[in-house]
């Protein structure tokens, strides 16, 4: 049985990704993650462009997308989109790649390929390394599941069409029926 290679943080950003492919460091094991659906981008534009509208001129927060975070020594994720609070901003190189604080809020669009393990995983990361609110969005059964922090495991919640998408103690004000999100995928597919 082989050894594995493991990278640092600064190994994984000094490499140089090909075209068309697209990194993440697992607890310092480089993975390849599949480029996404034209269905899953209009669902990740849709919510980040709703959720940046709103937390742009309020100066909540920065909203990025497929932006690289290092949530711990040998971890960065890639979330399909991101907010941070203004606050936690303060002294961050936003040129720095990947960027060394993790996001308050996390939002992935769940694809057909993606593994229940891999997703869960993903969430058990975000939230050890600061994140208060991860949402997992599954277009196709149309349903959302909301991971908050808990003292033993993550609190997790779901959401139909009927639910809205808030985080007032992170975005105040901010509401976003899914059911319009739903509508805007009805009428695309």
């Amino acid at each position: 049985m082989g050894t594995k290679t493991l990278l640092s943080v600064e190994d994984y950003a000094a490499l140089d990704e090909p075209e068309g492919v697209r990194y993440e460091l697992n607890e310092g094991e480089l993975m390849v993650t599949p480029s996404s659906s034209a269905f899953h981008n209009e669902i990740r534009d849709d919510f980040s462009g709703r959720l940046r509208a709103f937390a742009r001129p309020h100066r909540l927060g920065l909203v990025t997308c497929e932006t690289d975070m290092k949530l711990a020594d040998g971890t960065v994720r890639r979330p399909d989109v991101a907010f941070i609070r203004a606050d936690r901003l303060q002294g961050i190189d936003l040129d720095q790649v990947p960027l060394p604080v993790a996001p308050d809020l996390v939002i992935e669009i769940v694809s057909q390929n993606d593994r229940a393990d891999d997703l869960l995983l993903k969430v058990t990361q975000y939230l050890a390394g600061g994140a208060q609110a991860v949402w997992l969005f599954y277009p196709h059964p149309r349903l959302a599941y909301r991971y908050l922090p808990g003292e033993l495991e993550p609190e997790v919640r779901s959401a139909d069409a009927n639910h809205t998408f808030e985080e007032s103690e992170l975005v105040p004000g901010l509401s976003i029926p899914l059911r319009e999100i739903l509508e805007l995928l009805q009428r695309e597919r």
